[in-house]
Order: C-alpha cells, then structure tokens, then sequence
C-alpha cells in the first residue's frame, strides 16, 4: 500500500481488501480493513490536542429552588436612581408546554391573538416573550452543578463555573447563583454575583450563609431577567399608533420624495456622502422629514454605508436644529460604540455614550472614555434625567435605552430616535427606545439589512410563531415600504457597495440582492492582492481551500475545533505576512470567521503571540466590520455530525443570513478552508463552491 497525499493535508480514510481462494474447496472469503492517515502539523497537533476526551454533560437538574434567601445586591445594581419602577412581569407557567415541537406551535398558537394589529400588540408580543423565557429557563439548567465545593474570601465566595470563558453559561455582575448546602437541602440561599472572572464569579450571600471549607453544595444558575422585563415594559406601553406600527398608505398621504435641489443644498461633514447620491438623499429625506410620521428605513446591504448614513443624518439634524436631542440605539455594545466613535467631534458636552452598569470597563473603546459618566465605584451610570436631557446626543444599546424613561426623563423628550443594526434585535427588543419613550412627534430611523443576521431566539416555537422576525423585516415587508413609488418616503435602499473587490462581491449581490449592488471601492485596497502569491488564479482575490481534516471536541464542551483548519488557516497568515508578499498587511488588516467558540480558542492560542492584533470571532462578532483579508474556517468535516448542524441550524450551513455576512466582510481577499463533500450538502454552499471552482479559485481537496 502507497501513500501519497502530495500537497493535501487532512484526514484520509480508505479500506483495503484482500481476497483468499481455497483452490481445494473452491472457496472464497474477503478481509477488509480500514486504513487511516494524518497529514498535518505536528506541532500544533501538539499544541491543540483536546485536554480531555469529550464527556458528553450529564443532564442533572438540581431540585426546583423554593424561596431563596437573597443576597446583598452589588453596588452596580445601586448606582442608577430610578425614579420609575420596572415591573416584574412573572414568568406564567401556561406557557410552559410540552409534546413534539408541532404540537407546541400548535398550543401556543391557539394562546396568541389570531392577527397582530394595534389592540392585539401587547398580547401577541407578551406571549412570546413568556414563551422565551420558557425555553431559556429550560436551557440553562444544563449547566447545574452538583458536589461542588466554594472557596471563600471574607464576605466573597468564589465559584468556579465550567464553561464561563465561553459564556456556556453566560454570568453577568448583578446576575442570580441559587446555592444550597448538602448539610442543609432544604433551604436555598441566593448567591448575588459581584465579580466575573475567566474561570469563576464572586458571590455574596445573606448573611445567614454560613460555610465550612471545602463543603459541597448544589447551584443553579438563573437567566437575567431585567431585559425581559424592559421589553415587556416597552410592547405594554400606552404608545402603539398604527402609522408606527403597521404603517399604509394612508399614513404617508402629504409626504414627498426630497427633490435634486433639496440634496444639493446639503453641505456634508463626510465628503464621500456628497458623492453617493442614495446616502445623500437618505440624509436630506431625514433631515426634511415632519416630525411623528411613518419610520423610516435606510436599507444597508453590506459595505454600502449604512451607518456612515446614519452619522451624517444625525449631524444634519443637529446643525439644522441646534435644540434637537436624538437617542442612537444598537442592539450590541460594539454597534453603539461605532456610532459614538464616529460622533466624538460633537465634544463631550454634547455627546454621551450611555452604559450598562454591568458593562466591563476595558470593554469600552479609549477613544469613548471621555464621553462616559462612572460612579465612585467605578460602574457606568447615569446622575439622573437633568444628566441625560443637557446632551444633544445619548447613545446606548436597545435596551439600555430604557434608563431615561427609568429615571424620569419625559416621554417625547427625543425629537429623534435611531437604530442602527435594527435587523439584528427582537420586535420587543426595538420596542424599548421607541414604545417606552417616543411620542407622536418623534421621527424614527430604522437602519440595517434584513439579508443579514436577525434576532438569536432560544425557543423553537416562539421562533416559528413571530419571534425571529426583526421590526424591521416586519416594516419592509409592507406594502408602504416595498413600493417602488415610495423611495425617499419610506424607505432608500443603498446599492453602492464601498468594501470588496467585484469577484467577492459577485456571488452575494447575485443570490441575495439580485445584481443590484454596485462595485465602488477604492481600487488601490481591492485590488491590492490581485497578485499574492497564496492565490489559486491571480486576478481572482477568492480562494477555496478543499481539507478533509477532524472535527473534534474536548472535556465537557460542546463546540467543535479542526486542528488540521487551524494549521492552514495560520499557513495562509504566515504567507500573508511574509516579506514576500508585496501587500505590506498588518494584523488589524486580517480577520478570522469560525462559526465555533472552541475553533476561535484554538486559533487564538496558534496565532499569540505571534499576531496578537488579529481578530477572531464569529459571524455575530464580524456584522457590521470589514478586513482587507478574511478567513473562514468552516470546522464540520464529519458526515455522521452534520446531519445534526442541518436540522438544528449550526455553523454555517443551511443559514443564508450568516453566511451572506460571512462571505461580505473582506475587501480585497477571501479564503475559505473547509471540507466540499460536507458544504457541497447545502444547495446554498454548492453554488458558492461552483462559483469559486469555475473561476479557478479553488486549491487543495476536490
């Protein structure tokens, strides 16, 4: 038997047969064997190797906890003075259903209102939201813990929690541990976290608690409920006029698409808004908009600009009308963080980037550190309503725009509301800034891309019944907003992509934006690596990497890595970056997407510290950003796995949405590593793979 993979890399698996004939019986009989080969890196092989077999976590819910003793809330949670109370919406044990998923759709359905409109609104969203709770409260007793030991300093117990790094589960400051001791298990105690850390969180108890070194005790984590109650707060609100909600027709009689004269008088901050005449017109269409009307939606397919839009709309407002006071929401830190990044100009009396307590400090870009206010002890806060109303412009997440109607702030004190990403946040969740505090002279602006990421939904069914249907794929798929004679009204939809190289650009504009997108970027970046040595045909910057190599997963985490796609895609960063190549790339111009938490640790720990500036993330991390290299490592390379991905929605595959972000980050180069015979089980992923092959982009595994 000959070996030669030549210049494959991966996992090769064939069987041998060898057959035997007795010549005096005249019988045959057959062995076969199964031969396997590796072909990779040792040294990463070394390196990566799973520190534990994968152990499967066994589902052991701890018992029901029955009134907790509360712990001492940390001082971030004390630090806002509301003046208005946040109701407590409990979670109603109806929804909690059971059967197959069809017959839990069908339960739940015959619970909500038979049509959405106006006076169903409130029921219709508020069941869902229960629905969710539901199933999020279900999730997250996968990660009870039993027999487990606490480390005690003074008042603080420490709790080291499998998982935190990955936020498996996911532990906030403020959060609730429910903690009972084995010596006594009838009595439960609420843990109150106060630190966050790699591996474990600080707790406090009621100082009933007492403990013994090394005593064992059970935990049950619970889901944060404050956004739940903030959205459930915002779709029970007394504002609900249908010209918001459910806009026709009727809503917009009076209003007009802004004339060529209008647009030019506009003297832009950016210069390259006076350039794009659809950003321009977006800009004018808000600027000139009567106050209260119909929202309106700046559709932004990627690299068109969408949030550069956004900017230049809210500088014009505020030179048209100095006494202007505008929210600019997101529904991510990063997202509102870019919005205020690029609004620091205003100065810091005039802009404020309002945070979360919980929010970790060194998660703040330097450039905001100026335009955040922090209490004694450090926390993000806010001095109360006097503080917000001074500024011209307040900038935070979705829901923490629920902090001004919490501390008094008048309903309608915004003229004007924005929300940028808007595709990406549940109905409710936009709901917060618009329903809590808006009034009928607000004028709001929805931006995104419904083609890109929507809400994550936890419950399958709340998912399947509204849920995973952003307000904004809501809006556009009105009538008032999909009508052709309603551009500049409604709705403008950019077309003018500033990002990637035409090739890169192809196959997305074709399968999701039907050709309408136009190639603009400058050619000095998108043409910069027409030549790199790591293509498979210069002139055409996409490459697809065939690689057979092992999926694998290690000790109690679910997420899958690919030592063998880790070693290539850190060969294609070594080539990159290597002197000869002509391009002169840094690390911040590099940009690695794995749809894997346990792939993105894995590549990390090759790339430090070697290229510490190279980020790595998934889709959800890359939306809205942009590289002049992106890498993708797909990861599933097993066929007995990805029957589970397709029916279940993993990774990439079988999710247009995420794939459209992942394959439009780059600019002048794309590399995709990843195993054909698996992506070629997509209709989606087969295109794609055809597209690259007869373009001749395609290296490695056929």
């Amino acid at each position: 038997v000959i070996f030669e993979p030549g210049d494959l890399q991966g996992y090769f698996s064939d069987t041998v047969e060898i057959g035997f004939e007795n010549t005096e019986s005249g019988r045959d009989w057959k062995v076969s064997r199964t031969l396997r080969a590796m072909v990779g890196v040792a040294a990463d092989y070394a390196l990566l190797r799973p520190t534990a077999p994968y152990v499967r976590r066994p589902r052991r819910t701890v018992a029901r906890v029955q009134e907790p003793l509360p712990g001492p809330v940390p001082p971030s949670r004390a630090t806002i003075p509301y003046i208005r109370a946040l109701p407590a919406y409990p979670l109603d044990d109806a929804f909690a259903t059971l059967g197959s998923l069809d017959q839990r759709i069908a339960i739940i359905r015959s619970m909500l209102p038979t049509t959405l409109n106006g006076r169903t609104y409130k029921d219709f969203w508020s069941a869902l939201l229960f629905v969710e709770e539901q199933q999020m409260r279900t999730d997250i007793e996968e990660y009870d813990l039993l027999d487990v030991p606490l480390r005690q300093h003074d008042k603080y117990f420490d709790l080291v929690v499998p998982g935190l790094a990955e936020k498996r589960p996911s532990v906030l400051v403020g959060d609730s541990v429910h903690v009972r001791l084995k010596r006594n298990p009838n009595q439960w105690f609420e843990g109150r976290v106060h630190a966050v850390r790699e591996r474990d969180v600080g707790l406090r108890f009621h100082e009933r608690f007492t403990y013994i070194k090394d005593e064992l005790c059970d935990v049950r984590f619970t889901i944060p409920r404050i956004p739940l109650r903030r959205m459930h707060l915002a779709v029970n609100s007394e504002f609900s006029p249908d010209k918001v909600l459910f806009p026709d027709e009727s809503h917009i009689r009076g209003l007009r698409r802004p004339f060529l004269a209008e647009t030019m008088r506009i003297d832009t901050f950016n210069p390259l808004v006076a350039s794009n005449p659809l950003q321009l017109e977006a800009v004018t269409a808000i600027v000139n908009r009567p106050a209260g009307v119909v929202p309106f939606v700046i559709w932004g397919p990627p690299g068109t600009g969408k949030t550069i839009t956004v900017v230049e709309a809210i500088r014009q407002v505020l030179k048209k009308d100095p006494h202007a006071r505008i929210l600019a929401c997101a529904p991510s830190n990063s997202a509102a963080d870019l919005i205020a990044q690029r609004l620091t100009d205003l100065g810091k009396e005039k802009l404020f980037r309002m945070n979360a307590p919980s929010r970790f400090s060194n998660r703040l870009p330097d450039q905001l550190r100026d335009f955040v206010y922090k209490d004694r002890d450090g926390y993000f806060s806010v001095k109360g309503a006097e503080h917000i109303k001074k500024f011209s412009v307040v900038v935070s997440t979705c829901l923490s725009a629920s902090i001004p109607y919490g501390v008094g702030v008048e309903i309608g004190h915004f003229s004007h509301i924005f929300i940028d990403e808007a595709g990406q946040a549940m109905e409710p969740e936009i709901m917060v800034p618009i329903k809590t505090i808006a009034n009928d002279h607000t004028t709001i602006v929805l931006s995104g891309d419904p083609k890109q990421l929507g809400p994550i939904i936890r419950s399958s069914v709340a998912s399947h019944l509204g849920l995973a249907t952003s307000f904004l794929n809501r809006l556009v798929g009105r009538d008032v907003y999909s009508a052709l004679g309603n551009t500049g009204i409604t709705m403008i939809k950019l077309t003018k992509n500033w990002r990637s190289h035409g090739s890169i650009l192809r196959f997305p504009n074709d399968t999701f934006y039907d050709g309408e997108l136009e190639e603009c970027g400058p050619r000095t970046i998108i043409d910069s690596l027409l030549s790199s040595p790591v293509l498979a045909r210069a002139n055409f910057p996409i490459v697809f990497h065939g690689i057979a190599g092992l999926d694998d997963r290690e000790a109690g985490s679910p997420s899958y890595f690919n030592i063998d796609e880790v070693s290539l895609i850190c060969k294609y960063v070594d080539d990159l970056r290597a002197d000869l190549c002509s391009c002169h790339l840094a690390d911040h111009d590099i940009g690695i997407i794995s749809p894997y938490n346990a792939q993105g640790q894995k590549l990390r720990k090759r790339l430090r510290p070697q290229y510490d500036d190279i980020k790595v993330g998934s889709v959800e991390e890359f939306q809205g950003q942009e590289r002049t290299v992106i890498l993708i490592s797909t990861v599933r390379s097993q066929v007995t796995n990805v029957s589970y991905d397709l029916k279940h929605l993993l990774g990439f595959l079988v999710n247009p949405r995420r794939m459209n972000v992942a394959l439009t980050r780059a600019k002048a180069l794309l590399v995709v590593v990843g195993n054909p015979l698996i992506l070629g089980l997509d209709p989606l992923w087969r295109k794609f793979l055809n597209y690259v092959h007869r373009n001749g982009g395609w290296k490695g595994l056929e």
